[in-house]
């Protein structure tokens, strides 16, 4: 995980930004053979590769908010910090964190686990799966002719379907007509019909409704059959073409087309080695492990990368628990962090904190002020759903918020007086609006949002003032200067 996610206050778009991380393995620059210590951290030594792995990811194409390599450090370090922090907090020890990470890791190390011949075995599995569905009987391609029967229909409606399809019937069979040329005359299956009641794909058993599946197999290439009943209505069924399935060899590159559009390597080598783990006796963690291991022994990038979901783990959720889960959840704490910056928080225009609002009577326009009038605004909403809008019938159409100009009509009509009148809403021909004009926020939860992302930012600064006296940092200025931005 890199530092740049330090900035980051949104706890859902940290958890996205890990999971983006984790998918984009940024290039590494080139190592010298020998890899300098640049800086400790609570005794730790960070080397210059992995500092420069860091750097040069987060400072790839792409990022807006660019730093050269004197900013980075700082970032770095305090990324680094809460790390710390983390471990000291024992989290890495946490069950949902190794499980996490198992997870994370395995992701990466997975499907280098696998040769092709792993996939060629599954590709053999999944034919001889379909084989085995398709069975002997093979696969076929078919017309039919449909007249449909309505589910409503009475004796005398569905008898005269019968006598028509048998006359159908009786004009293929006996008289030689054309069936492709009643098909598309007669035949009331859209889909079939302008094709002269072709269905031009190869299907196997199972593919229709019974009724038509049995008599459609039983027939052989060229047959018609009599008619069949199904619950759509009548058909008369005729055998365009049959075969045996494919050999593997002429379907090895559709197979491998589908294993690939499925996404099912990784599946795959889940698969292969779980069976491999079983047939050693261990679980599947012990060999993604151990494979994890030997990759980042021969790959910096690997090394890195699986530090990246480890630590960037540890990081979501230590700062969850000192920045985001306090700044979310202590709502005296950001009354009190308003109230002491109350002098920064101003709007550039004024705002009408109310609502605005339709009823379907006129009695109720005063009825909704009457209701809520002596209440807090927090629970106008609640009030008015169960004072007029508890059964069915829906009175007042209300919407609350604190509105600057532009942001409803009704607002800008009754209150900033645009000159514009607001539109009836249909079935509801009353409208008015409740609530005050405000030149800037009353209390934090009229701007809340930017009440709990200042907070959030105050805590993280009081977190790493007091990380950075707890834990002993050491730069080595001479190995950093040696880095180019």
């Amino acid at each position: 995980m890199c530092p740049a996610v330090l900035r980051w206050v949104s706890i859902k778009n940290m958890k996205k930004a890990i999971l983006s991380l984790i998918f984009t393995l940024g290039a590494v620059c080139g190592f010298a053979q020998s890899d300098p210590v640049v800086m400790t951290i609570n005794g730790k030594p960070i080397t210059r590769s992995e500092f420069e792995y860091s750097y040069r990811k987060n400072n790839s194409e792409g990022v807006i908010d660019k730093k050269n390599v004197k900013e980075y450090v700082d970032l770095f370090v305090n990324y680094k910090l809460k790390v710390e922090a983390a471990y000291d907090a024992k989290l890495d020890t946490m069950t949902s964190f190794k499980e996490e990470f198992a997870d994370y890791r395995n992701q990466l190390v997975l499907p280098t686990m696998i040769t092709e011949d792993d996939v060629e075995k599954e590709a053999q599995e999944i034919y001889r799966n379909t084989a085995e569905r398709i069975g002997p009987d093979g696969l076929i391609k078919c017309s039919h002719i449909l007249l449909m029967v309505d589910a409503d229909a009475d004796a005398v409606q569905k008898a005269a379907v019968k006598n028509r399809i048998d006359s159908i019937y009786n004009a293929v069979k006996k008289n030689g007509a054309d069936f492709d040329k009643l098909a598309r005359r007669l035949s009331q299956d859209p889909g079939s019909a302008k094709n002269g009641g072709k269905m031009d794909q190869w299907v196997q058993h199972g593919s229709f409704v019974q009724p038509f599946d049995q008599a459609a197999f039983k027939l052989q290439k060229g047959e018609i059959s009599e008619p069949v009943e199904t619950n759509f209505g009548w058909h008369i069924i005729r055998m365009d073409d049959r075969k045996q399935f494919d050999p593997y060899d002429s379907l090895r590159t559709d197979i491998y087309r589908f294993i690939e559009a499925r996404q099912l390597r990784d599946q795959i080598a889940k698969k292969t080695v779980e069976e491999r783990a079983q047939a050693q006796g261990v679980d599947l963690n012990t060999l993604t492990a151990q494979q994890a291991l030997e990759l980042s022994k021969n790959s910096l990038d690997t090394k890195y990368l699986l530090m990246e979901y480890h630590d960037g783990l540890l990081l979501y959720e230590i700062s969850t628990r000192e920045v985001w889960g306090k700044a979310d959840k202590d709502e005296k704490a950001l009354e009190q962090y308003f109230n002491k910056n109350k002098s920064k928080y101003k709007w550039d225009e004024p705002r009408y904190k109310g609502i605005a609002y339709h009823t379907m009577k006129k009695s109720d326009v005063k009825a909704v002020q009457k209701t809520i009038k002596k209440l807090d605004f927090n629970l106008w909403a609640e009030k008015l759903k169960q004072t007029f809008n508890s059964d069915s019938v829906i009175r007042v159409r209300a919407e609350k918020g604190i509105f600057k100009q532009g942001d409803n009509a009704l607002v800008d009509s009754l209150v900033f007086n645009s000159g514009k009148p607001a539109k009836n809403v249909k079935g509801y021909p009353y409208k008015g609006v409740f609530g005050k004009v405000l030149k800037k926020p009353e209390n934090y939860e009229d701007i809340k949002a930017q009440v709990i992302s200042d907070y959030q930012e105050f805590l993280e600064k009081e977190w790493v003032a007091a990380l950075r006296k707890k834990y002993a940092v050491k730069v080595y200025q001479e190995e950093i200067d040696k880095i180019k931005d």
